[in-house]
């Protein structure tokens, strides 16, 4: 326990659980779940089943994104009168894509000692395996449920040199990829992560254009928990051609609108990668 104005309060605990298989699950997890006094779960039917499997007896309270501003006084006040709290999610690491926040704000806010009990996440198991650069990469979490902002999402990382890291629900993966094809280009080298640690477990690798038609043509690669990730931007080769014709079409563009719109635009018309025409066109810019 800590103290706040000398008084003894709890620990705000911070649980991964599985994402799939319940073997992963850490010991120290286990403990924390049977030793604290409440457990406050996103979905407290779904957090049952696991507790029962492993014969914990804690009592839960739902903490979901829909109750957790309101909500979150009510565990505060637990922590604040001397009880030990865990925070879970429905699976994998609180806070990830996951609700929480608010609560470990407030209680850090509080003077409540916030400890974490490191475990599985999608995105860190997702990345581990992929064989994509996992020096620098950036979660981006979901996107948007619309094409428009989808894409204005994606068009807003389109040259991130970082790994890019989202989650997406099934029932949007293949208008997700095809969007990102679109976006980023069919030859960008992608991975699905679908159902990791479970049954069907599946680590997919390749371009984008190759890898949407994959998932179109396996109704089964579009089920399940999904994480995609896709590599960065590189810059384009210096001595890569860009014919004549394609210059010419840039230069009348620029001259008419802002330049990335024009990149984009001469990138439709002549063929020719909107990423390399970029580059062309702000060193055409600079020389100017």
């Amino acid at each position: 326990m800590s103290a706040v104005s000398g008084v003894a309060v709890g620990t705000l605990y911070v649980v991964a659980t599985p994402i799939g298989n319940l073997d992963d699950i850490t010991a120290r997890a286990l403990r924390t779940l049977r030793e604290v006094k409440l457990i406050a779960a996103e979905d407290t039917r779904h957090s049952l089943r696991l507790l029962q499997h492993f014969g914990i007896a804690t009592p839960l309270a739902a903490c979901h994104e829909h109750n957790e501003r309101d909500e979150g006084g009510r565990f505060l006040t637990r922590l604040l009168a001397g009880d030990d709290v865990a925070l879970i999610s429905d699976a994998g690491t609180p806070l990830i894509s996951d609700p929480g926040f608010h609560l470990v704000r407030a209680a850090r806010a509080a003077g409540v000692r916030v400890v974490p009990v490191p475990g599985a996440c999608a995105l860190i198991a997702a990345l581990s395996a992929a064989g994509l650069p996992s020096d620098r990469f950036s979660f981006e979490g979901f996107l948007p449920a619309k094409s428009v902002g989808r894409r204005s999402r994606l068009d807003a990382v389109s040259e991130d040199p970082r790994t890019l890291i989202f989650y997406e629900a099934p029932h949007r993966i293949l208008e997700s990829i095809a969007d990102m094809r679109d976006v980023f280009g069919a030859e960008r080298i992608a991975v699905l992560g679908r159902e990791l640690t479970k049954t069907f477990e599946t680590l997919k690798g390749a371009a984008l254009g190759e890898l949407h038609d994959w998932v179109a043509a396996d109704s089964n690669q579009q089920r399940g928990e999904c994480v995609l990730l896709v590599s960065g931007w590189q810059a384009p080769e210096v001595d890569e051609a860009v014919s004549g014709e394609a210059l010419r079409v840039l230069d009348l563009l620029l001259g008419e609108m802002p330049l990335k719109r024009a990149a984009a635009l001469a990138a439709e018309i002549t063929g020719v990668r909107k990423n390399l025409l970029y580059q062309v066109a702000l060193e055409r810019q600079k020389d100017a």
